[in-house]
């Protein structure tokens, strides 16, 4: 009870401001995609022609320049009378490692043609990336090349008229690396009778 006269008084419980909730900021996050993934996309129509998947994510492959063709089209010429039986070359094919498929100019295959009638190869005993503004980008690739065990991987450098090889796949990734050139030849390890004269693979 108030008596008349006396002071009003206002009693209330404390009170807490609570600020407005803040936005939580969020990396994008991507999602990686399987090699069968891919291969339902494609089929369906959704996937560009040219393009590779690396490391569960989808590349479009670089345009060719009239040197890397040059490049590419020499290599090929000469690797088909060396191979023995029991290997077959694919030229501009993928195969498939691990969590990517990538699609090296070329790749010499255990086998036949005939033997991959439902799925692409998943080793290759040698493969040949031809670089001429791509060497960041095809490097990129030996870790995968290395996970499905390809025996031997050069990566053609047509500015620098160098192959650098790289050899003896482990836990992803080459334990061997060597540059060869300007000049000299080069022997494959994995199929011994291919041999590539330097000069006269990058003479123009």
């Amino acid at each position: 009870m108030r008596l008349r006269g006396e002071a009003r008084q206002d009693y209330c419980c404390p009170m807490t401001v609570i600020g407005a909730p803040q936005p939580v900021v969020r990396s994008p996050q991507i999602w990686p995609l399987g090699v069968k993934a891919y291969h339902a996309l494609g089929e369906l129509g959704l996937v560009p022609e040219k393009t590779e998947l690396l490391y569960g994510q989808i590349f479009h492959q670089v345009p060719e320049s009239p040197l890397h063709r040059l490049l590419f089209m020499r290599l090929l010429q000469w690797i088909l009378p060396a191979l023995p039986p029991g290997l077959h070359v694919q030229p501009e094919k993928p195969i498939i490692c691990e969590d990517s498929e990538p699609v090296p100019d070329l790749s010499v295959i255990l086998g036949s043609i005939n033997d991959y009638p439902t799925e692409h190869p998943r080793t290759a005993e040698l493969v040949i990336e031809v670089c001429v503004t791509s060497h960041d980008y095809d490097r990129s690739k030996l870790r995968a090349y290395a996970s499905a065990s390809v025996q031997e991987c050069w990566l053609v450098l047509g500015p620098e008229k160098q192959i650098e090889v790289h050899r003896q796949p482990q836990d992803g990734q080459f334990a061997e690396h060597a540059v060869h050139g300007p000049g000299g030849t080069l022997t494959s390890a994995a199929v011994l009778g291919f041999t590539v004269e330097l000069d006269r693979l990058f003479a123009t």
